[in-house]
């Protein structure tokens, strides 16, 4: 269910650079990379409530100045429902997912509505 393929973004990327990987590489979200780590996560989301809506200029304004940080992540041996709560709790739409520790892919709200629907979940 959760995409294996890990799009990602340094945290000095501008805002326009990560808005047009997220529409080249048709995804709501791009982890943060940075020295061998993941850093956070910069959404959809996050572009227009922390970019657009405060006047930030995206050709000028970095990653690491809205990005959602720090990274919360879910073990991959958790259930979609669990995946649900923990995104509805902290109030997110994308999750990172992990495994023995280490980022292995990266699940969205999209994502589980997908699998409940298949599923008979809702």
């Amino acid at each position: 269910m959760m995409r294996r393929t890990l799009r990602t973004i340094g945290p000095d990327a501008t805002l326009l650079e990560a808005a047009q990987l997220m529409r080249a590489t048709r995804v709501g979200a791009l982890l943060v990379h940075e020295a061998d780590q993941y850093r956070g996560l910069i959404s959809e989301s996050d572009l227009v409530r922390k970019g657009m809506a405060d006047s930030c200029p995206p050709h000028e304004t970095l990653v690491r100045a809205v990005m959602s940080r720090p990274l919360l992540s879910i073990d991959a041996a958790c259930s979609p429902h669990e995946a649900s709560e923990k995104m509805a709790e902290h109030g997110i739409r994308h999750l990172a997912v992990s495994d023995e520790g280490q980022i292995v892919g990266i699940i969205s709200v999209r994502d589980l509505l997908r699998y409940f629907k298949n599923w008979g979940g809702l």
